[in-house]
């Protein structure tokens, strides 16, 4: 082994922080090592066979779309959504694909339906080796002055306490099992900007919150092994904004024109990125907020 350089501590005092030991720090290490040298070239580094991922909201939109590219990729899947039919169909697509997928119907956006979706998982379709926080939205667009308490924390619910449950308590099993692991929570170019013409602003606020606790988590768990990172999308043509295409057309034209792409993006094109955050290709990223916009935020 090469000499460290001088002034670095030796590698036994690296496995304490602040005081606090963290005995699974060699494994979290050779774990990451592992993942390195089994890979035989770079392209086998994105390889996710033999790993488990659990994907919130993932019947549909990008969820399904990002669910799609780990099972191309090698993934085995759990996924939650609130519609049995449409989990159902999102399931026989990903199976056909040859992997094992298992479903689980519940509103992530209820603190309390969350909780129990993330401990059947945990309890039925354990270990998770990559989790993908994905459920959120915006619901209404109302004005700040116009909108009421319940409205608000609706929203926060939906988007900002869903992805604390989950990336505590999926967090919490992949520390005590002392391999690591991969935790995606999906934000937003909102985190970043406000959108004119449009309200809810609960969302925005709640997007903003999911990428400081991105970072938050990341250097909390940096020394088990799990990396945290934010996907932050911009506008994507999901069944959700045709919707608002179709209701508010001059929301969705406005965005287009700020996006120096002049097009909004097909969901499929975010599956690459969660399969790169998912994968041994990413061991040394992690707190990053990735931004998937076209460019939008660039103006």
């Amino acid at each position: 082994m090469p000499n460290r350089p001088s002034g670095l501590p030796p590698l036994a005092a690296l496995s304490r922080r602040d005081g606090c030991a963290y005995p699974d720090r060699r494994a979290a290490m050779e774990t990451a090592g592992q993942d390195r040298e089994t890979s035989v070239g770079v392209l086998d580094s994105f390889r996710l066979d033999g790993r488990t991922a659990l994907v919130t909201g993932g019947s549909r939109g990008l969820g399904r779309a990002m669910a799609t590219a780990l099972a191309e990729a090698g993934a085995d899947l759990v996924i939650t959504g609130r519609d049995e039919e449409t989990l159902a169909a999102t399931a026989g697509e990903l199976r056909s694909l040859g992997r094992n997928v298992e479903t689980i119907r519940a509103d992530m956006g209820v603190p309390e339906e969350c909780r129990a979706g993330l401990q059947q998982c945990l309890r039925d379709h354990g270990p998770i080796d990559i989790l993908i926080n994905n459920i959120g939205g915006r619901r209404k667009s109302e004005p700040i002055e116009e909108q009421s308490l319940e409205s608000w924390q609706f929203v926060i619910d939906l988007n900002l306490t869903s992805c604390f449950l989950g990336t505590s308590l999926v967090g919490k099993s992949m520390i005590e099992r002392g391999k690591g692991g991969r935790i995606i929570n999906v934000a937003s170019m909102n985190a970043f900007v406000s959108n004119r013409g449009i309200g809810g602003r609960s969302y925005e606020t709640a997007k903003a919150a999911i990428v400081q606790f991105t970072r938050s988590a990341a250097a909390d768990w940096a020394p088990h092994g799990i990396t945290v990172n934010a996907i932050c999308p911009g506008l994507f043509m999901t069944d959700a904004n045709r919707a608002w295409l179709d209701t508010r057309p001059e929301v969705i034209d406005k965005m287009v024109a700020g996006i120096p792409m002049e097009r909004a993006g097909e969901p499929p094109e975010i599956g690459p990125l969660a399969v790169f955050l998912a994968s041994p290709a990413s061991s040394y990223v992690t707190g990053g907020a990735h931004l998937i916009d076209g460019g939008y935020t660039l103006l």
